[in-house]
């Protein structure tokens, strides 16, 4: 009876997405709103279908939203296709260091002097806290390769960059609350979780993602070999760069961001600029099915099936657009699999509130993250780049908190956090989130809209 509730109650869910995903792009609310609705009425609040807790649960939370944004992560490299070299990289990056470790300060300070933490706890809180998330940013997001908007750009790359970023802090939080070695002075903890692991989880996933890329091209191109299913190539490749990062103790969630943007890089490399305008376009046109007249249909057959699947290997392989056709079907794929993850995220993140000791939080604290904590961060770090006031102004306001943050709660927790201070950290960090998917839920049609007519 479980499985036939749940079936009907995911299916329900997924047609009604399928279904209104465009209505509600119109609407000032967002699919994550629905999703944490659904969540909440699943739990022990209303229809009491799913239990789950944190102190119970931490383990099976920390690997599924390990997993997600493993997957948002790459989708976001594939994403970035400017070259390393060009200028619109410095917003980002500049977010991804100075805006987060400011914001680290700024809650390590409130955490200190206004929360009573111990200084490893406020630290690690504002870990927790400091990365924006990749997975519920999408309507914020880079839309495609082909979009070069700044203020995409800048939260694309740095929900990318900094969701890795925020793991030295997160070790140093650890670290001082006896449950890390950091080493006499801190000294392993800058030379490994610092430097060795940020430097090798970047350089590991950037040659995986362009070997991989390099290898597939190459043998679609010569050989007409390795075609089809690209969903494999996009699991595997994220698999490869995240255990090949934590084999050699680096930062897995920097390597499998720098793969995606390795990948996409040498689909560049290897495609003139007059094929990066209109390939996709082009390859859509060869591969969507013809459409038949209501007379025709009767005498469709398998050999009309044969053609079109022979055009799409056609295309895979062609030596102007094999590069573009796969990085394409990567992202595509990987995309789908994105949506299912923050759809089954969200319920969780929703399902989880029942069980937070709710009187621990501060409610002062949600609305400082909110409207100072992040926009003095984002000033500070963007001040005298190119970016324009309106941007900035919405860049400080798009710092939305997500599944990376519930990730790095559990993976403290499962670390040997105490209890009463897990409880806290809890309390605080699913408080911001909650916040976050419904205040950025409500903001983000009106806001994007006004600003894409500007």
């Amino acid at each position: 009876m479980e499985v036939a509730i749940w079936s009907s109650l995911i299916g329900v869910l997924l047609l009604l997405m399928a279904l209104g995903g465009s209505m509600l792009s119109r609407l000032p609310i967002s699919t994550s709103m629905l999703y944490l609705a659904v969540g909440i009425a699943l739990s022990p609040w209303w229809l009491n279908v799913l239990v789950i807790a944190v102190p119970t649960s931490t383990l099976a939370l920390e690997l599924m939203a390990e997993i997600v944004v493993l997957i948002s992560l790459f989708s976001s490299g594939l994403k970035l296709s400017v070259g390393l070299s060009d200028r619109r990289w410095l917003p980002p990056l500049r977010l991804a260091v100075i805006s987060m470790l400011l914001t680290v300060a700024a809650v390590t300070a409130i955490g200190v002097g206004l929360l009573n933490l111990p200084l490893g706890a406020a630290i690690l809180l504002g870990g927790i806290l400091a990365p924006t998330d990749p997975v519920l940013a999408s309507d914020v997001q880079v839309a495609s390769p082909t979009d070069r908007d700044q203020l995409r750009f800048a939260l694309t790359g740095e929900g990318g960059l900094n969701d890795g970023a925020a793991f030295p802090v997160v070790m140093l939080g650890l670290g001082l609350l006896g449950l890390h070695d950091i080493g006499p002075w801190a000294s392993h903890w800058i030379v490994i979780d610092v430097i060795w692991a940020t430097a090798v989880g970047l350089s590991v996933g950037a040659l995986l993602g362009a070997a991989t890329a390099s290898l597939v091209i190459y043998l679609r191109r010569t050989y007409q070999e390795a075609v089809g299913l690209d969903n494999f190539l996009a699991l595997g490749l994220i698999a490869l760069a995240y255990g090949v990062a934590l084999l050699l103790h680096a930062y897995g969630f920097l390597a499998v961001f720098a793969a995606g943007i390795a990948l996409r890089f040498m689909e560049r490399r290897t495609s003139t600029e007059k094929q990066r305008q209109g390939e996709i376009e082009e390859q859509a046109a060869v591969i969507r099915p013809r459409v038949t007249a209501p007379s025709e249909k009767t005498h469709a057959t398998l050999a009309d099936v044969a053609t079109q699947t022979g055009a799409a290997d056609a295309v895979a392989t062609h030596h102007d657009h094999a590069a573009a056709f796969m990085a394409h079907a990567v992202l595509s794929f990987n995309e789908q699999v994105e949506r299912i993850g923050e759809v089954a995220m969200v319920i969780v993140i929703g399902a989880l509130l029942w069980s937070v000791d709710w009187p621990l939080v501060q409610w002062w604290f949600v609305p400082l993250m909110f409207m100072l904590v992040r926009p003095l961060a984002v000033m500070i770090g963007l001040a005298g780049s190119r970016t324009s006031q309106p941007q900035r102004r919405l860049i400080a306001w798009f710092g939305i908190r997500g599944v990376g943050s519930l990730y790095y709660l559990t993976y403290a927790i499962n670390r040997g956090v105490d209890a009463s201070l897990a409880n806290l950290l809890t309390a605080l960090t699913l408080a911001v989130v909650v916040a976050s998917i419904i205040l950025h839920g409500i903001s983000v049609t009106p806001l994007m809209r006004l600003y894409d007519r500007r």
